[in-house]
């Protein structure tokens, strides 16, 4: 059963829409504001010497000069402060459609196990293949490798896996890579596991998440705790 915790979308559609007629009311002025320019340093319609002489009909002195420079300095400054106050916007946008909806959901179900010995690296340690099938909210295989140490006292003990695991999350296809490390210190065990960054593939690209494993009358059920984006 998906129980999924999401923020209320529709504030969010909200934000997104006045973004957007933000952007599109500083798209016109930024495009009427280029024209305006455009206009005034066209030789075709305005030389600087006609402008400069007209300045001098009703400015004193170098006063017209100085005018004319603060005139280009100030549209050039306006133009360049729309602009980035555009891409800003613009960037906005861009990240938040990109990035999607991140939301919550809790998974579980029941898979079965099978470890099979392999060679060992040392003596030492012990070496093992997992071979998964899970079921649930996540249909899927899974295959990896376990090493494992026992300590020099009683019901001490130590365990490291990688498990690449391949089917539907929720609907989602796609593959992910599940991290263990297991350990127990004289009877007292405590277990992670969880997916490594940036794993994901397909449908379950940015998976994160950790997942706990419970072993009951020698059965096995899992709880998964992830986030995903809710746009694939």
């Amino acid at each position: 059963m998906r129980d999924a915790t999401l923020a209320d979308p529709v504030p969010d559609i909200v934000s997104r829409q006045n973004i957007e007629a933000d952007l599109a009311l500083w798209s016109r002025f930024y495009n009427t504001l280029r024209r305006f320019i455009a206009i005034l340093t066209s030789e075709r319609v305005i030389s600087m010497k006609h402008l400069e002489a007209s300045m001098k009909n009703r400015l004193p002195g170098g006063a017209s000069v100085i005018a004319i420079m603060w005139l280009c300095f100030g549209l050039g400054f306006g133009l360049g402060f729309v602009s980035l106050a555009y891409a800003q916007t613009n960037s906005q946008i861009l990240s938040k459609t990109q990035k999607g909806t991140i939301m919550t959901t809790h998974a579980s179900g029941t898979f079965e196990v099978k470890l099979n010995p392999q060679s060992a690296y040392e003596a030492s340690l012990g070496r093992m293949s997992i071979d998964k099938q899970f079921h649930g909210d996540l249909e899927a295989i899974s295959k990896g490798e376990m090493l494992s140490a026992m300590g020099s006292v009683k019901g001490s003990a130590g365990y490291v896996a990688m498990e690449l695991v391949s089917g539907t999350l929720h609907g989602r296809s796609g593959t992910f890579v599940l991290q263990h490390r297991g350990v127990m210190t004289r009877g007292e065990p405590q277990l992670s596991v969880t997916v490594v960054p940036d794993s994901g593939t397909g449908q379950l690209v940015g998976l994160t998440g950790a997942m706990i494993i419970k072993i009951t009358d020698g059965n096995h059920s899992y709880e998964f705790d992830y986030t995903l984006a809710e746009t694939p």
